[in-house]
Order: structure tokens, then sequence, then C-alpha cells
């Protein structure tokens, strides 16, 4: 068995001498190292952007066993050049292998820290933080797997948080050497990874799906929530021999505020049998966000409105159909979110606009000439029209909108819009030809069929 992928270490060691440039990128720092990588902060001035970079140690490039496996952790990697593109995947840039020179990987640097550093149980994140990082880890890894690929090596180490303080503002999955490429021709590296977070399947060196990352992810949970892995021993075989035999000790027991259902889904995802565990991603991911919505989790000081939340409320309404995840990830971090109590004018008749809402919760009513004409409730966009509008003159609002059940909604202005991804802008012009569509529908059945629309 290869040795697992090293974790990296924070390196401020004075004096350090840094390479001034590595290919076209300016050095600007060394972020950590390992046994057989170095890992750089630096400028890509073409774009205007800093970039981490990973290069393979000179001393693990001789013909040996070990510079053949590092080779191939290259390869994989590299294979990943500018194929991940999510949020919560760190994005792989560029490989660079020339002769007589180190291999690197440009990869997309994410200001932060690893997972690590929450795992000691005096540094314990809130439990509704943690199950938020499962979340997100778990729509990630499913965004993979359904590329074919397994990570194979899913541990604190590999997942970058992003902080404010020291609340997780959002979590990504990187170092994907040891992924397994479901499509992949050529022969791949078994029995790779962590062996604190490896599955009895992984360790056997058995036919893999999603379910030996379900475990793995399970067992980081495990480990933020208790400050202790679910295994834990000196000597390798120790650990091994508990993977294929122990029960991990009760969540309950270890932590505070643990409730049965999360203590329930996290063993039942560590299950040595992997047909025990859920299924898929997705029926594990809905599992840790039906946590959240049943209060099985307690809320942290900051009692607010969780990504988890919004994404699956946005998965519900019928604006967004056809987003995929990615799409709704977008618009979960871009949009801006407000609430409206019963009577608010979101509009008022002759009031020029430039926004536009979409209902997720609530309902509002639409007046004109003191009569009320319509109401819309959740799914249906409010304000598009004038928002679409060609000219100033025509973004002038035809009728008054009231809120008359209180309201949360996702809102956008031409900057805001403007931030998003092509591809995320396409489905919203989508969306507003349906939009379109019915409501021309509706006038001309109004015409058509007064008595029947009364």
């Amino acid at each position: 068995m290869p040795p697992p992928s090293p974790d990296f270490i924070l390196s401020d060691t004075p004096g350090t001498a840094l390479p001034a440039q590595i290919g076209k990128y300016r050095v600007l720092a060394k972020l950590g190292e390992g046994a057989t990588s170095e890992v750089f902060l630096a400028r890509d001035d073409f774009h205007g952007v800093e970039v981490a970079i990973k290069r393979v140690r000179t001393a693990v490039l001789s013909d040996s066993r070990e510079s053949h496996f590092q080779r191939r952790f290259f390869a994989a990697e590299a294979a990943l050049v500018g194929r991940l593109q999510h949020p919560n995947v760190v994005r792989i840039l560029d490989a660079v292998s020339e002769v007589d020179e180190p291999p690197y990987l440009v990869m997309e640097f994410v200001p932060g820290s690893t997972l690590r550093k929450f795992c000691r149980a005096d540094a314990l994140l809130p439990l509704d933080q943690i199950v938020e990082i499962g979340f997100k880890c778990a729509m990630a890894l499913d965004y993979m797997f359904r590329q074919g690929l397994i990570h194979r090596d899913v541990k604190p180490a590999n997942l970058l948080a992003t902080l404010d303080g020291d609340h997780v503002v959002d979590v990504k999955i990187t170092d994907f050497g040891s992924v397994f490429n479901l499509d992949a021709d050529r022969t791949q590296i078994y029995r790779v990874g962590s062996l604190a977070y490896m599955s009895p399947e992984q360790l056997d060196g058995d036919t893999l799906d999603c379910r030996a990352d379900i475990y793995s992810l399970a067992g980081v949970l495990y480990h933020l929530i208790a400050g202790r892995p679910p295994f834990d021993a000196v000597q390798q075989a120790a650990i091994m021999h508990q993977i294929y035999t122990a029960t991990p000790p009760p969540l309950q027991g270890l932590r505070e505020g643990v409730s049965p259902a999360l203590e329930a889904l996290i063993l039942r995802a560590l299950s040595k049998n992997r047909d025990e565990r859920p299924a898929n991603w997705e029926e594990f991911a809905q599992a840790l966000s039906a946590l959240v919505a049943n209060r099985d989790v307690p809320r942290g000081q900051l009692q607010g409105v969780l990504d988890s939340e919004r994404f699956n409320l946005l998965r519900k309404l019928e604006f967004f159909t056809g987003f995929g995840d990615v799409e709704l990830w977008e618009v979960v971090h871009r949009a801006k979110w407000q609430r409206f109590s019963f009577g608010h004018a979101l509009y008022r008749k002759g009031q020029e606009g430039n926004s536009f809402h979409i209902i997720a919760l609530g309902q509002v009513d639409v007046y004109r000439d003191g009569q009320r004409v319509a109401q819309l409730g959740a799914g249906n966009s409010v304000g598009e029209m004038a928002y679409l509008a060609p000219s100033p003159d025509l973004r002038v609002h035809s009728a008054d909108i009231l809120v008359s059940d209180p309201l949360t909604c996702i809102s956008f202005t031409p900057d805001t819009l403007q931030q998003l991804s092509i591809n995320t802008r396409h489905l919203f012009d989508n969306a507003f030809i349906r939009v379109l569509v019915r409501r021309l529908h509706a006038a001309h059945e109004a015409l058509a069929h007064p008595r029947r629309i009364l």
C-alpha cells in the first residue's frame, strides 16, 4: 500500500529561500509543505489573480517506488485541469510537467485554513456549522461523482474553510491526487487515502462507489463533532482492526447537544456494510439538511438562515426549474435575500424600477386603480417587466404590488445579475421567457373567456 498523501503544514521558517518564479507565476510566499510537495502562494500577473502552486519536491523525482506513486498522483490531478467547476471544489487551473523540472499544479487560492484546526477538543465548531459543512461537501462530492470521480481521500486536511473570525463561511474540497476516475482507461492505484477515515471496502482494495466517500465524510463530521476520529490508536494495525470490527463511541457521550437523530445519521453513514449507509449523495445531503429543518441541531449564535436552507428552498421553486446545482449555489451566494412584512409596497404605480424579485415564501397582491387583479405566490417573479424594459421610459411600474402574506424573496439588480456566470444568466433568460409566455396566455384567456376567468 502506498503511503497516504501527507497533510500539509504551515511553513513560517525564517530565512527560508523562496523561488522567485515558478513558470510564469511570481512566487509571493510559502503556504505549506509535506513530505513530497510544497505549496506556494503566487501571482498570475497576466490574469491579475493570486493562485496556489503545489510543486513536487526534487528529492522525490528519482526513479523510486515513491516517485512512481507521486507521478501517478500528479497525473490524476493534472487530468482534471479546467474540469471541476463547482463553488465547493477547488479549481485546478494548470498542470506543468517539464523535463528536468519538478512538476507543479496551479490551483485556485482559497484564503483561510483547513478543517484540521477545528478537530481539537478546545476548538470545536458549533453543531449547525458542522452539519452545514457536511451538506456542502456532500453536494460537491455528488457533483464529482456525477462526473465519474470518487475522491478517496476525504479528510479534514483536504477541506479548505473560508473564515469570518471563527465562523466557517464556506468550504472547498481539494487534493485530487487520489481520485478514482470511473471512466479512465488506464490502470489506477488502489488502496490510497488516509487510514483514519478509510472505509472497510477501501481498506480491502475492493471495488468502490460513492458510499466509500460517504463513509469518509461521516468520519470527518464525527471528528469535527467529537474532537477525536471515530477510530484511534497508535499502531496502524490497531486502527485497521477497529475499522473492521469496532463500533465508534457514541457521540452523545462525547459532546453535549448531540441529538439522537444527528448521532444516528453519522453512525449509519459509518456502517461497515456499505448497503446500510445512505444509498447516494443526494440521500445523505437531504438527511443532513433535514437535521436543520427539524431542529435536530441547536442553532449557533448567529441564528441566520443557513446556505443549505436557501439552496433547498430554491430547488423547490418553479422559476428555477432547469437550474443545476452549480447555478443554484451561484444564486444562493449572489442574490440579496430580503424579508417584507404584511402591507409593505414592493412597487408603487408610476415608480421607476430596475430590480426584480422572485418570491420564495409568502404572497403579494397586484392592484390596478385600486382593484386587485392578481395574486402571486412562491416561485413567481415580480418586477421583471420594468427590469427587462429596453428604455428608461418603459421602466415604470403600472401597478401597485403589496405584500399580503409575510414575504421572503430573492432580489436582483442589473449589477448583481451581471456578476453571475454566462450560463446562469442564460437560465434566467429562459425563466423570464417562461414567465412571459404564461402571462400572455393568461391575458389571452382573460380576453377570450372573461367569464371563465372571473
